[in-house]
């Protein structure tokens, strides 16, 4: 199947380019598009479509950089032989059956909607929104096709991440690049950086914490905020920023909230294969800091913008089992900010910043 262009259109604003004779082609009124990106979900849960999925994930030399040779074997002889039936198993204590999709995707598109909404009564039709994944479906590729399609000589590409790690924006901003270079007719382009500073985004994270422990039956004795982890290396050799944002993130809601150094602490989670990863542990740290004696924390996820598989499942369940099992009482999962109406001013605010000269 050919993929769509602008002249071959049938859009309601389509209309000939003045002085056009009558053959040429109508073209969709111009307009700026927002893309928005986020990590990806499995399209179900059974063993193929997991599958599919960590393939795509794990292939991603962004993320496992261990040369093709030497990986690939291990990944398509062991890891996507057992892996996928794990995977799809925590999947299914978190999938959103009434949908039959991901949380991450239901979110996803709660996000979009009222981004959108947020912009249409701004500037109208001018903007397009939308959103695609770097890892399954709906890919990043197909989503600018429809986007240059409608008429978007402009396109503003932001990843999902407060926090910048080459597995994580640099490779949706590759995902988005290799899109337009397949485009013969290319719209202008510009990515977000990350926001992790932008005062609106730590008033929000602020604001969900104080909603949560004012909730809550008991002030729990310190806020773990957990962020995806990275191999050590991935900052010592190659000076990825994203151990630095994240510290930093912490301090900065920490600030925000008016606490002391004691009642915060910034920990990583998910650690991947042998090797080192960012440390302290989040699996190991709550249950540390239930042996010294804090028997109530909460835990929260700064990196994340929705609730997904590391959250709804290893923070709530696995990580919780290990803070319980070294004696801990009270565990509070603060959610992430999700479609929360200030994390979507947050997020709106940065699309505005970063649309400037363009509309």
């Amino acid at each position: 199947m050919m993929k769509p262009t602008r002249l071959d259109m049938t859009a309601a604003d389509a209309e000939r380019p003045t002085h056009a004779d009558a053959n040429h082609p109508r073209i969709p009124k111009e307009k700026v598009g927002v893309l928005i990106a986020n990590l990806g979900t499995p399209d179900a849960t059974d063993y193929w479509s997991m599958r599919r999925y960590l393939g795509e994930f794990l292939s991603d030399q962004r993320v496992i950089d261990y040369p093709r040779w030497k990986w690939q074997p291990i990944l398509q002889a062991i890891v996507l032989t057992v892996r996928p039936f794990k995977s799809g198993a925590a999947y299914r204590t978190i999938w959103n059956n009434e949908q039959d999709e991901s949380p991450l995707m239901t979110i996803t598109k709660d996000q979009v909607s009222a981004i959108s909404a947020a912009l249409a009564s701004k500037f109208g039709d001018s903007v397009m929104v939308d959103y695609c994944m770097r890892y399954g479906n709906p890919s990043t590729r197909s989503k600018v096709e429809a986007l240059a399609a409608q008429g978007c000589t402009k396109i503003l590409f932001f990843p999902l991440y407060p926090q910048y790690a080459g597995a994580t924006t640099a490779t949706a901003n590759d995902a988005f690049f290799r899109a337009l270079m397949d485009e013969n007719w290319q719209p202008a382009a510009r990515t977000v950086p990350p926001y992790f500073d932008e005062p609106k985004y730590i008033d929000a994270l602020a604001a969900s914490i104080e909603r949560s422990y004012s909730a809550a039956d008991k002030t729990p004795d310190i806020l773990i905020c957990s962020y995806h982890g990275l191999p050590e290396r991935y900052l010592k050799e190659g000076g990825d920023p994203y151990h630095c944002q994240c510290h930093k993130t912490t301090r900065l809601l920490k600030e925000r909230l008016g606490w002391a150094d004691d009642k915060i602490m910034t920990t990583f989670q998910s650690k991947f294969g042998p090797e080192d990863w960012l440390q302290p542990y989040t699996v190991e740290e709550v249950a540390r800091q239930a042996e010294v004696g804090n028997k109530s924390i909460a835990v929260c996820a700064p990196a994340f913008s929705a609730d997904c598989i590391e959250t709804l499942e290893e923070i709530n369940e696995e990580i919780k089992e290990s803070f319980e099992e070294a004696g801990g009482e009270d565990f509070l999962y603060v959610p992430c900010l999700n479609d929360d109406p200030m994390h979507i001013e947050a997020l709106v605010d940065v699309i505005e910043q970063n649309l400037a000269g363009w509309l």
